[in-house]
């Protein structure tokens, strides 16, 4: 056995990282060498991407503080309200651009629905998706905690729930982006922008009883897609009030 050790204090959400119910923490980490506290951290199986602050010996640090033999690890994720003096910042603060794993396209769709940029294929690769973040600065949302691992990306959340109605709760409460909802901007099939077009513009590709009844109409600036508000714009609305609902689900 490494003859090093240090005593790690995970916080809070961290602890779903560890659901073996007999997980007593703090825990012992034994190690050779000085690893550093992001390799320590993610040996454990807790995403660096989920860590907001970390202090060893009472002292802020970052990913990159090397442990050594008696060290006393605590690490915080962002819903904990630390508050002490020269704390470092383990990264940027976020952008509200997503791109969403490809098993979560509900997630995708009800994100865009809200009005925010959320990129989504079904087929994107691991590598496509870290490359993605990395380039545009996109949070990575995903089920699979193995995809956070990738040291380009920066930005990131493990969804805790299948569901997507909560899944979108989650990352609104994660991020604080509740008051960033503005919906109906984005295109729910392409994530392109959505404007004003009118109605002569795309006459020609109106259902006769669509050209009717509704004289307001909105084309996404990217894949053409016309949109009105039918009786399905109802139905979002419902879903919306879901959505954007912070307390229990209707």
């Amino acid at each position: 056995m490494p003859e090093n050790r240090a005593l790690f204090h995970f916080y809070h959400e961290l602890r779903d990282f560890f659901p073996d119910p007999g997980t007593v923490f703090p825990i012992r980490y034994h190690f050779d060498g000085r690893p550093s506290v992001k390799d320590a951290i993610e040996a454990m199986g807790v995403p660096h991407t989920e860590v907001d602050s970390i202090i060893v010996n009472g002292t802020s640090v970052g990913f990159g503080c090397h442990l050594k033999d008696g060290d006393a690890v605590s690490v915080y994720p962002a819903s904990y309200n630390l508050e002490i003096p020269e704390k470092v910042a383990l990264r940027e603060e976020p952008r509200p651009l997503f791109v969403v794993d490809v098993n979560l396209g509900k997630l995708a769709r009800r994100l865009r629905m809200l009005g925010f940029d959320a990129a989504y294929r079904n087929d994107y690769t691991d590598h496509e998706m870290a490359g993605l973040a990395g380039s545009e600065k996109r949070i990575v949302l995903t089920r699979d905690r193995r995809l956070l691992r990738f040291r380009i990306i920066t930005h990131g959340y493990w969804l805790r729930s299948d569901d997507p109605r909560i899944q979108v709760k989650e990352v609104l409460g994660r991020f604080g982006y509740y008051p960033l909802v503005k919906p109906f901007n984005r295109c729910l099939e392409c994530n392109g922008v959505i404007v004003p077009v009118e109605k002569e513009a795309i006459l020609d590709r109106l259902e006769p009883k669509t050209k009717l009844y509704y004289d307001e109409f909105y084309i996404c600036t990217d894949c053409g897609k016309v949109y009105w508000k039918g009786s399905h714009y109802d139905r979002m609305k419902e879903t919306l009030n879901v959505l954007i609902n912070t307390g229990e689900d209707r």
